[in-house]
């Protein structure tokens, strides 16, 4: 079989030749099997009948050595996946990485073990099952919720997106991942806000763009101070003009209720993203959010095109759907209710029709320009 022949030799060589013997027979038959290419049914059964004698009785190096061999064969049955599995020792990694085909089988039994870099190798193979799915979501492990979070292959809906939400809210990697992905939806990253890269911090901003959202419970305290959104605006560009950020931080937690730490954070971001949404929360236009946005922040050269993207989204984002971030960031809020359809977002840019450039926006050019003269000095 598979250029040993007869079979019977086999069997006669493994019964009378020792451990050596045997060492020698597994590490040629596993080499004959890979090499074979695609083996037949009759052929499979054969080897598997073979190899279950070779296995037990070979020394240890010899089995890791000769399922190494055997992981790159073609076409393995679940009982030979078993036998690499089992024998292959530190080189399991490489073989789940590379292997074309798994079976569930394999896959559940090497969960059931528990072996987290196993299974966070598995979490990012293409092709697995909704039954391999559920035990991996199952696993309370960082590393294979990572995985999941960067698999491409993995839709987040339902009982998945659920997981995966709550997963980024305790692990910034996770959060990082799913930032990183399209059919993710930014907005439950807001309770990872903080933890995100600032790229991903506006892109959790842009997933607030026309939509509504439930009320937030922080929204009748900013009801109750929305009169003096302009006093609010004009005190935050004398604070941060003067760069007196620690004062910014106490007039934040006063008006906020959010905590000294997390208002310290937003008081020194120096992106502006977390400034802007409280800005936006508070009933700011783009007119006067961005008065304070450009003495809070600090882009050089980019400058005028980072307070040109504030400014669209300043005409983008509604008040109450800063607010309900903001309770987000409070804790106060279930973000799963985002994925009703009721709060889906209700116009969706087309691929046909380019998306409105700040440079030919008159609301941004108008902000713009009237940032201009007032100077990046000055409190106005």
């Amino acid at each position: 079989m598979l250029g040993f022949q007869p079979y019977e030799t086999f069997q006669l060589l493994i019964e009378t030749g020792g451990v050596d013997r045997t060492n020698t027979l597994l590490i040629a038959a596993c080499d004959a099997y890979a090499r074979r290419g695609k083996p037949t049914v009759p052929e499979m059964e054969q080897f598997e009948v073979l190899a279950a004698r070779l296995f037990p009785t070979a020394g240890p190096q010899a089995r890791a050595k000769g399922a190494a061999i055997l992981g790159r064969a073609e076409l393995l049955s679940p009982a030979l996946e078993r036998l690499v599995v089992e024998n292959i020792g530190e080189d399991l990694i490489p073989f789940l990485e590379g292997a074309a085909d798994l079976s569930d089988q394999t896959m559940l039994d090497i969960i059931a073990r528990y072996d987290v870099p196993a299974c966070a190798t598995l979490a990012s193979r293409p092709d697995l099952s909704n039954v391999v799915l559920a035990k991996l979501f199952q696993m309370n492990s960082r590393k294979v919720y990572r995985a999941l979070a960067a698999n491409i292959h993995i839709t987040p809906r339902g009982a998945y997106l659920s997981a995966l939400a709550r997963s980024a809210q305790m692990d910034h990697l996770v959060a990082e991942a799913l930032g990183r992905r399209d059919d993710f939806d930014a907005a439950l990253l807001a309770p990872a806000f903080f933890d995100l890269s600032d790229a991903h911090r506006v892109k959790v901003i842009q997933a607030f763009a026309n939509r509504t959202t439930p009320t937030a419970p922080i929204s009748r305290t900013i009801e109750q101070l929305s009169v003096a959104s302009g006093e609010l605006t004009k005190a935050l560009m004398k604070l941060f003009s003067e760069n007196r950020r620690p004062e910014v931080t106490r007039l934040l937690a006063q008006i906020t209720g959010l905590d000294e730490v997390r208002c310290g954070q937003i008081a020194h971001d120096v992106t502006g993203a977390s400034l802007f949404v409280i800005l936006r929360a508070f009933g700011s236009t783009a007119y006067d959010g961005l008065k304070v946005l450009i003495h809070a922040t600090s882009h050089d050269s980019e400058r005028s095109r980072t307070l040109a993207d504030f400014a669209t989204l300043f005409g983008a984002v509604s008040s109450e759907s800063m607010a309900y971030l903001m309770s987000a960031w409070r804790g106060e809020v279930n973000l799963l209710e985002l994925s009703k359809p009721q709060h889906q977002p209700f116009t969706q840019t087309s691929k046909r029709t380019p998306a409105m450039s700040p440079a030919h926006n008159p609301v941004v050019e108008q902000a713009i320009e009237a940032l201009a003269k007032i100077g990046v000095r000055r409190a106005g």
